[in-house]
């Protein structure tokens, strides 16, 4: 500043030093700086509120390119040295010294009329932000530096943005020199140490224009390797690998069906024989959960609560004019595993109604995952009636009401308590229709896939009838012999032992519940030494637990028993319970011949079972076969001190009136050689006929006809896939036909 105080002329259109406008026309020497304040803060607040007034202007949209413009007053900064201390050094020695020249100074009119009038697009953060008219005033007053600005071309475009075209920026020695691009009539300014005055947005363009110069999908090359090459490599087969030897497979009959003549022509026809002939026979003994008897069922109670069942489904559920169900229906059996009296009772009043049972597991809740199969099966069986015992009915979920929900899944069902006193007494010259058996469906077996689908496998009342024949003739079964059943008596060896052939053949049954299996895990063994029991029906789990617990009972003499029928025998790890359940027992009466494996499907219903031989000294069949070889489905015998081996044990005989072979699971069902292992394939009466409801299942699991190597078939009768693999052994001078099953299901 000067040091007088002289005004100059006016005319001399000089510029104030502390805004740089032209408004002015007064040199400003100290003693007038309040003066010119005062003048130049309501030009400012002049000037913002005219902004404000404006209205807001879009900008018009172009194409790839990236709009960097501020319109706000904070937006454009104003020049700016590189540095606070830079800007007070600069103030005070310019105090000390002449007014500023014009040459290096800025228009400060035409920074202030680009701010107003330019663009209305901006990007603002909280450093630039408005505080009035006296903040503009003083952000203006600290702007004392001297800047040049230059201008440049156009930006380029964002969206090709390299860095090797970076905006270039020069500070000249002495000044500070900053590049301002310009859009429009917009300029993009830069502060003294290089950051343009856009950095608040800067970051995330360049982000985004990172992101659009990543490709966003890979090359279409890539999409189109060319593996062909290593589509053409054949795979090399392991040169050690075995392959089968021996010659193709014949299939091996077993013994015929024999023909007794005081055979009951259907099993209604049998429990009509012993309900009336032997009425007090015993039949069914159930057991509480301390091992006492609960309730003797006799054949004539069986008999005479049967035909009350069967009665009642007839006539009194529905009118006289549209009766609920017909005979041919499917009718549901829910029935506890404790409770096998009253599912007797329930299944053959079915059978002298001619109605089809389907027994199912109780559901335990309403939305049992379990039970949601079950409910699929019933529907698609059209089963609308559910028979079940009065507990049961009573321990079912039931709504606020009293009322039996329907189950999720399950269709809508009438439940119908079969006890007695809830019957009605049916009239004296009622009788139910006995006839022979034929191909009517006899019930329905309920199977679960691997998947946890269920299906409905059909049993006719010919292949029942046949079946228990089998097993009788298979099993030596005579009459008034006592059995002890561990087993599930809904279904499988349970069912056909426990309830079938044992009324064909007026055998009394001692019925273990697992409820009392899990207390007592020897009850099974006291009750054949109780009752003297000829036959025992375990699983290798209740062979198992009786080791474990043998040590606390005493007075053990299983010399009774003569045939203990392992039913899950076809399964590899059962040979070790059968082993070591013999090594304990056998001092306790318990023979080498009496363990009987048997081998069992849904399907195709007891496939092979070892029968008790006269010739104790015999051991049982037993094979070592090598994992090595079984890996490519190749029997190779192998010494039993290796640990790659696995030990299986024979399953007995083909059941008379069956012809068996193995077929390769996968294919044409071509027979296996003698020496591989395959898919037994069953062909006989005594079999399941079909999947209900299903007939392209039926078709690839009931209707398979073996093939020679030629293409030939073996037999004009069709064949049943068993889902078990095995093969066919023979010794004993071919006498003997042993089946060594290596896995249970496929």
């Amino acid at each position: 500043f000067g040091p007088t105080t002289k005004i100059k002329n006016k005319d001399l259109n000089c510029r104030c030093i502390m805004c740089a406008c032209s408004a002015c026309q007064f040199e400003c020497y100290p003693e007038s700086l309040p003066f010119v304040l005062d003048v130049h803060t309501e030009a400012v607040q002049a000037a913002l509120a005219k902004h404000k007034e404006r209205k807001m202007a879009v900008p018009m949209p172009s194409k790839r390119r990236s709009l960097v413009v501020q319109t706000s007053m904070d937006a454009y900064t104003p020049p700016d040295t590189s540095s606070g201390s830079e800007d007070e050094g600069s103030v005070q020695g310019d105090s000390q010294g002449t007014p500023t020249s014009s040459q290096g100074s800025i228009n400060m009119e035409h920074w202030i009329s680009q701010a107003i009038h330019g663009s209305t697009t901006s990007t603002t953060s909280s450093s630039s932000t408005q505080s009035g008219g006296s903040g503009a005033a003083h952000r203006l007053a600290d702007v004392m530096a001297q800047t040049h600005i230059e201008n440049h071309s156009a930006p380029p475009d964002v969206t090709t943005y390299t860095s090797e075209h970076s905006i270039q920026v020069e500070r000249p020695q002495g000044s500070t020199a900053r590049v301002a691009p310009k859009y429009g009539n917009a300029e993009l300014m830069e502060t003294g140490d290089g950051v343009p005055v856009s950095s608040r947005v800067s970051a995330k363009i360049q982000q985004l224009v990172n992101t659009l110069k990543r490709p966003k999908r890979p090359p279409l090359r890539e999409f189109f390797v060319d593996d062909f090459e290593e589509l053409l490599e054949v795979q090399q087969p392991d040169p050690n690998q075995p392959k089968p030897e021996g010659a193709p497979m014949l299939a091996m009959r077993g013994e015929q069906l024999g023909v007794v003549t005081n055979w009951p022509p259907s099993l209604e026809a049998a429990l009509q024989r012993w309900g009336t002939i032997s009425p007090k026979a015993p039949c069914l003994t159930t057991m509480d959960t301390n091992g006492k008897p609960l309730y003797i069922l006799t054949y004539g109670k069986l008999w005479t609560r049967s035909m009350k069942v069967a009665y009642n489904i007839l006539h009194k559920l529905g009118t006289k004019q549209e009766p609920m169900v017909r005979p041919g229906d499917r009718v549901a059996l829910v029935f506890p595993n404790n409770d096998p009296a009253a599912f007797m009772v329930a299944f053959y009043g079915c059978l002298l109604a001619e109605v089809v049972p389907v027994p199912i597991e109780v559901p335990l809740t309403r939305k049992d995952a379990g039970s949601q199969q079950i409910g699929f099966l019933l529907g698609s069986c059209g089963v609308t009636v559910a028979l079940t015992s009065d507990a049961c009915h009573k321990g079912l979920p039931k709504s606020p009401t009293g009322e039996i929900p329907q189950f999720k899944g399950w269709p809508k069902l009438l439940w119908f308590v079969t006890e007695s006193k809830h019957l009605s007494k049916p009239p004296r010259d009622w009788f139910p229709h006995i006839k022979d058996a034929n191909n009517d469906t006899a019930y329905i077996e309920y199977k679960t896939c691997k998947d946890g689908s269920v299906l409905g496998v059909t049993v006719t009342r010919i292949a029942q009838l046949t079946h228990c024949q089998a097993l009788t003739q298979a099993c030596g079964y005579t009459e008034a012999e006592t059995i002890v059943n561990v087993l599930d008596f809904k279904k499988d060896v349970g069912l056909w032992h426990g309830i079938l052939t044992s009324v064909m053949n007026m055998m009394h049954v001692i019925s273990i519940p697992y409820s009392l299996m899990k207390v007592n895990p020897l009850s099974w063994i006291q009750k054949v030494c109780q009752y003297k029991a000829k036959v025992a029906c375990v699983k290798s789990r209740d062979m198992h637990w009786a080791l474990v617990a043998h040590r606390d009972q005493r007075d053990i003499n299983l010399s009774s028993l003569r045939m203990l029928i392992v039913a899950d025998g076809a399964n590899p790890w059962s040979i070790s319970s059968c082993d070591a359940f013999l090594n304990v027992f056998q001092s306790k009466g318990l023979r080498q011949e009496v363990i009987c494996p048997c081998a069992s499907s849904p399907e195709a219903l007891t496939v092979a079972i070892r029968r008790p031989t006269d010739d104790s000294n015999q051991p049982p069949g037993r094979g070592v076969l090598s994992m090595h070889g079984l890996t490519y489905g190749v029997i190779r015998v192998d010494s039993e001190e290796k640990l790659s081996v696995l030990t299986v044990q024979d399953v007995g005989l083909v059941m008379p009136g069956a012809i068996m072979c193995a077929v390769k699971p996968d294919g044409i069902p071509q027979l296996c050689r003698t020496d591989e292992i395959g898919e037994l394939c069953v062909c006989a009466i005594a079999t399941g006929t079909s999947y209900y409801g299903l007939s392209g299942m039926t078709k690839n699991t009931f209707e398979v006809f073996p093939m020679t190597s030629s293409g030939a078939p073996i037999s004009e009768y069709p064949f049943i896939r068993t889902g078990l693999l095995g093969f066919i052994g023979v010794s004993n001078g071919g006498k003997l036909v042993q089946n060594f099953l290596v896995w249970i299901r496929l």
